[in-house]
């Protein structure tokens, strides 16, 4: 958590992209194996139209099969909320459901209303949610691994402490995308340079796109349309690299 956080522009810049793209681009600097970073399809958007959702990971631990040994089920979201400043932007909360199977929601109306106004930006649980009307109606994203109408026993563990989330390893401090794709991690050293690249990057996938759109296509001309698009990768690639 001590690396710097984007500006909010850098964030709102980085929002304005889908993550397909964003994982597509983070492929170019080949920072990381290309099947690493990224949640599996356990993890899912509990609101699809909503736009993508850019923001640092409080991490969590959570069970609800039974009762905590002190305090009440909300005993923890002050501490929660009260640690966000350690973040180096806004907050995604990201909860590692520990019971198995799932007994009982992760979140509810009242937990996401807290953290939206302490300016959290969504919420990920490896574990269910409820009151989808009401927390839909907030505009607040949640990507979850499916519904449970009651909240048990439920309590929070540890705090920003490594979690596993959807196959992988969330740190407290990551920076997460998400939208109706999926949710992937972004290497902080390139995420300054991430939405210009996605720009150029779908400028290059247009010239097939447009091809194939304009009708009259012929499997030569479509080669020459993908021999271009790679072309202009491939500098991008090299540019994006530091490569001669």
């Amino acid at each position: 958590m001590t690396t710097p956080g984007l500006t909010n522009d850098q964030l709102a810049a980085l929002a304005k992209y889908d993550t397909p793209t964003v994982c597509n681009v983070i492929e170019l600097w080949d920072v990381r194996p290309r099947n690493t970073g990224y949640m599996n399809h356990s993890i899912k958007a509990s609101f699809p139209k909503m736009p993508p959702m850019v923001g640092y990971a409080l991490t969590s631990q959570f069970r609800s099969m039974a009762p905590p040994r002190g305090g009440d089920v909300y005993a923890s979201l002050d501490q929660q909320v009260a640690r966000f400043d350690e973040l180096p932007g806004p907050p995604v909360v990201v909860f590692q459901d520990l019971d198995e199977p799932t007994t009982s929601a992760t979140f509810g109306e009242v937990m996401c209303t807290t953290y939206q106004a302490f300016g959290a930006k969504g919420l990920i649980t490896s574990g269910t949610g409820r009151d989808l009307d009401q927390v839909e109606a907030l505009g607040f994203p949640v990507f979850t691994n499916g519904e449970t109408c009651s909240h048990g026993y439920c309590h929070i563990l540890d705090i920003n402490v490594p979690i596993s989330v959807g196959g992988i390893i969330v740190y407290p401090g990551d920076l997460l995308h998400g939208d109706l794709n999926g949710v992937s991690t972004i290497p902080p050293e390139i995420a300054s340079e991430i939405p210009d690249a996605c720009k150029e990057l779908m400028a290059a996938e247009d010239i097939v796109l447009d091809y194939c759109k304009a009708g009259n296509v012929t499997p030569s001309g479509l080669a020459e349309a993908r021999k271009e698009c790679a072309a202009v990768i491939a500098k991008l690639t090299q540019r994006l690299r530091g490569e001669s």
